[in-house]
């Protein structure tokens, strides 16, 4: 479920079959709310009771298109599943997949049916990742409407990003330098007396 779907947070489609578990099956991938939807209902599926769980938080794994877009870091709604297991309601959550958190630099969650997993609030390097700033609840099914009203209040300016592509975004800012061949001489500038070692602007 984490790596068989790759999150994208630009594929957000606010309707009752855009938050749907079929959408994401249909589609190869998801953002958080959506790949917790999709959990919650394989669970159930064979016959284990789930919720899918909300909470705000502060998440410092975005792309520079999407915080031009969003304004800001803080994303209400974010989506886990609460699945019920041996009498324990124990979070997980499904939503960035193994290749996006080696790109990242961020520990890949796992889940072991014996306590909750959710985001590190560092990634590998100890910078900041993940902030939980407030748990808005458990449900049955997505409240639409509400997160609706929310979206519109906070990100109410944002264009669609639809027309982009998530992956791309990331491939291009988390791509590596290109090595120096060890044979390679170093690059020096030609410095004549009497002139600038400045290079011309154009």
């Amino acid at each position: 479920m984490r790596d068989g779907f790759r999150y994208d947070p630009y594929d957000l489609v606010l309707t009752q079959h855009g938050l749907s578990a079929s959408r994401v099956l249909e589609a190869g991938r998801g953002w958080c709310v959506t790949k917790a939807v999709l959990l919650a209902a394989a669970c159930r599926a064979v016959g284990i009771p789930t919720k899918v769980g909300f909470a705000d938080v502060r998440n410092h794994l975005s792309t520079a298109r999407l915080r031009e877009t969003m304004k800001t870091d803080l994303f209400f709604w974010h989506g886990y599943t609460s699945i019920q297991i041996n009498g324990q309601w124990l979070k997980a959550t499904p939503a960035f997949n193994i290749e996006l958190c080696e790109r990242f630099g961020l520990l890949p969650l796992e889940f072991d049916g014996r306590a909750d997993s959710i985001y590190h609030p560092f990634d590998r390097a100890g910078n900041r990742h993940m902030e939980y700033l407030s748990m808005r609840g458990e449900f049955a099914d997505v409240p639409l409407e509400e997160m609706v009203r929310t979206f519109a209040e906070h990100y109410g300016h944002m264009s669609r990003l639809s027309d982009a592509n998530f992956d791309d975004d990331v491939a291009r800012e988390t791509q590596p330098a290109p090595a120096r061949h060890p044979d390679a001489e170093p690059k020096t500038a030609d410095v004549t007396v009497g002139q600038s070692s400045s290079s011309p602007s154009e």
